[in-house]
């Protein structure tokens, strides 16, 4: 049997884009800028000391296979209407894991950091998703999903404030790297934030489901494009002041 290529399957969709679908017009929109953002990632890789690759790297990884979900994702909405929720958890738990890998890799970038932090990140992250996705796909009342889900967030806001990460960072990094991981870490207060708001106004509210599927995909839409990108700018740009500084006192 012939092996079906992308292009394929996308030309073989029932449905296109049209201008007033919400949904689908945010779909494109931020996979254009998670293209983008991948390029800027990628290039910049050369212009960042050794020790700084690896966090841009990841950066570039993290919109790269968020652009990639993004296209079909964008493609399942516009043929059936449906909201993919398998495909954006797939997309969610090979990057929200590589967000975190981010606070031990700019910590690891000037200081030694035991594996410990790298575990405690990886656990909260993988509770928040396993919650939040048995809420969604039906698996578990939406409730207790979302409950655990904000257990696994608020394990994550813990370690980075007030466990090793955070003690780490307020007694070994510089004032560059220090200035990132604040920002960083207020992104996955705030930022995040946008994630339950979201899980609420699709599952919680009592509103028609079409309604609430608008709702639901446009707000984690929104969501993935600020957190994603903006996680990569902050890195990058201690990088480049990090690098500069290095490469000043070189000269």
């Amino acid at each position: 049997m012939a092996l079906a290529l992308p292009s394929d399957l996308f030309a073989a969709s029932s449905g296109d884009l049209k201008a007033d679908d919400l949904v689908g017009v945010s779909f494109w929109m931020i996979s254009m800028a998670l293209v983008a953002a991948t390029a800027f990632f990628f290039l910049e890789i050369q212009r960042v000391s050794a020790k700084w690759k690896t966090s841009l790297t990841v950066s570039g990884l993290v919109t790269l296979v968020a652009a990639s979900h993004y296209f079909y994702m964008r493609d399942v909405w516009v043929t059936t209407g449906d909201s993919p929720t398998v495909f954006r958890y797939i997309d969610w738990i090979i990057t929200v894991p590589l967000l975190m890998v981010e606070f031990y890799l700019i910590l690891s970038a000037i200081t030694k950091v035991p594996i410990g932090v790298f575990w405690r990140l990886m656990i909260g992250t993988l509770v928040m998703l396993i919650g939040g996705y048995l809420g969604e796909a039906g698996k578990l009342n939406v409730w207790v999903g979302f409950t655990i889900g904000m257990v696994g967030w608020f394990y994550i806001i813990w370690e980075i404030f007030a466990g090793e990460a955070g003690k780490i960072n307020a007694k070994s990094a510089p004032p560059s790297v220090q200035v990132a991981f604040n920002l960083m870490r207020w992104i996955v207060v705030v930022g995040w934030a946008i994630y339950p708001i979201g899980y609420y106004l699709g599952y919680l509210t009592g509103s028609s489901p079409q309604d609430s599927m608008v709702l639901l995909n446009v707000t984690y839409n929104l969501a993935d494009v600020v957190n994603k990108i903006a996680f990569g700018v902050i890195i990058w740009t201690a990088a480049v002041s990090e690098s500069d500084k290095n490469t000043a006192k070189a000269n």
